[in-house]
């Protein structure tokens, strides 16, 4: 069966990974043959009796550093089988900060990916310079290996191809596909603990709803992500009037916050 996207991911855990991925939405996409994880296991291709793959690093230090030849043998049997050189991407975080950006761009340019997960103090950077095509990080923290980086990249990108969610608007109305924070979002009950729904939502017009959404996602960004509302660039007619829309809302909400109680 051909798939439209597939990602080999080289690990120790392979069971982990493998479980995970296999569940909900990206489970039922691969059901559907839409696409293909496969998760390697490093240690098939140590070559000592132990399974060996990683050993101290020249010049001392704490720790071990993961081998380069199983490595290399393990992502050249994907490749090989793939009988092409596939991009490869070192869960690193040394790497760029990966990002929705990110994900389109490896959603859009690439149908295969090999996501190695490193582990202990790093791996060798022989592997890194001979096989490794860019680096990707989840953030500015070090986690004890890259299987929780490998399964959130592949995540990411998986649910951008087409056939996966059922319209691309689960992705394009969400957080940062825009430039923005999503929308403030409302289920049953319309009145809970007290708090109830925002009346525009009940009333069935669309074309308000979506000017409150679109507000709503302006100030949300402004609030909690300042520096990606520094970035936005509101130069149309309709971008200028919603901003002034959400500036009104803004106001009014900062105004109402310091009423007096009593008042």
């Amino acid at each position: 069966m051909e798939h439209r996207y597939w990602i080999d991911i080289m690990t120790l855990f392979p069971e982990t990974l493998g479980d995970v991925l296999s569940d909900s939405v990206i489970g039922r996409a691969q059901e559907r043959g839409i696409v293909r994880v496969e998760c390697h296991q490093i240690r098939d291709y140590s070559t000592n009796k132990q399974m060996q793959v990683d050993d101290y690093p020249y010049g001392g230090g704490h720790g071990c550093v993961m081998q380069a030849q199983p490595l290399y043998d393990c992502w050249k049997h994907i490749c090989d089988f793939h009988a092409q050189r596939v991009h490869t991407i070192f869960m690193s975080p040394c790497g760029q900060t990966f990002n929705e950006g990110h994900a389109r761009r490896l959603a859009r340019e690439y149908d295969k990916l090999i996501l190695v997960c490193g582990h202990y103090e790093g791996i060798d950077e022989r592997f890194i310079e001979e096989c490794v095509d860019e680096e990707i990080s989840l953030g500015d923290f070090v986690m004890t290996g890259g299987e929780i980086a490998a399964m959130a990249v592949s995540d990411a990108v998986l649910r951008l191809i087409p056939g996966v969610l059922s319209d691309e608007e689960c992705y394009t109305n969400e957080s940062h596909w825009d430039g923005l924070l999503e929308y403030p979002q409302y289920s049953r009950p319309e009145v809970w603990n007290g708090r109830a729904v925002p009346p525009v939502l009940l009333s069935g017009n669309h074309a308000k709803i979506k000017q409150w959404r679109d507000v709503q996602s302006i100030n949300r960004t402004r609030t909690r992500r300042p520096d990606m509302f520094e970035k936005l660039k509101f130069e149309t007619k309709q971008e200028k009037k919603l901003l002034a829309l959400a500036d009104e809302a803004l106001a009014a909400e900062n105004t109402e916050e310091k009423k007096d109680p009593a008042d």
